[in-house]
């Protein structure tokens, strides 16, 4: 009920968070907040994680590739946000930044109107891989030196998977303190 109040949900999103357990995913992510952020971002960081995410609003073929991902993600782009959650500003995709003769491209980043801070996601169609840490890492530094400006806070890494080991994941969570 706090939440429904606190986020101005109509009958409609509130029955769809409902459906979609919202309650049991919200601020569950394996993730490093703690060591990287400081008190209070690191806990609204953590708020603001589900795990696992639903895409059901997308329809796409079975064995999809992570381009046609994430067109699905982009054409259904305020349902996207809407799983989110509150805060998230689209900034871009495939958002390039061009790093010495080279470019990287960082697959969606967001901005977090509340936490004050950008947020890069990257879109694995295949299980969550300990090589993913490194990936993201390196976005993340890209964007806190290149992007973000003084009054921003620390960008944060999301990596949307399909699947995860657990320990894995904390392991390799914990490996980017």
């Amino acid at each position: 009920m706090k939440k429904t109040i606190l986020n101005n949900w109509s009958r409609a999103v509130l029955l769809n968070f409902l459906d979609t357990d919202l309650y049991e995913r919200q601020g569950k992510a394996i993730s490093n907040f703690e060591y990287a952020l400081s008190e209070p971002q690191s806990d609204l960081a953590q708020e603001i994680t589900k795990d696992p995410y639903n895409f059901d609003f997308v329809a796409i073929r079975e064995d999809y590739s992570e381009k046609e991902l994430k067109d699905a993600l982009m054409d259904n782009i305020t349902k996207f946000l809407m799983e989110l959650g509150k805060g998230f500003a689209f900034v871009g995709r495939e958002y390039t930044i061009p790093i010495e003769g080279t470019e990287e491209k960082i697959d969606l980043l967001f901005y977090h109107l509340y936490l004050h801070c950008y947020v890069v996601a990257e879109v694995k169609i295949v299980a969550f891989t300990s090589r993913d840490i490194g990936q993201i890492g390196t976005y993340v530094n890209i964007v806190d030196d290149l992007v973000k400006t003084d009054f921003d806070a620390k960008t944060i890494g999301l990596i949307i998977c399909k699947s995860k080991n657990n320990i894995l994941a904390k392991y390799a969570v914990n490996s980017s303190k």
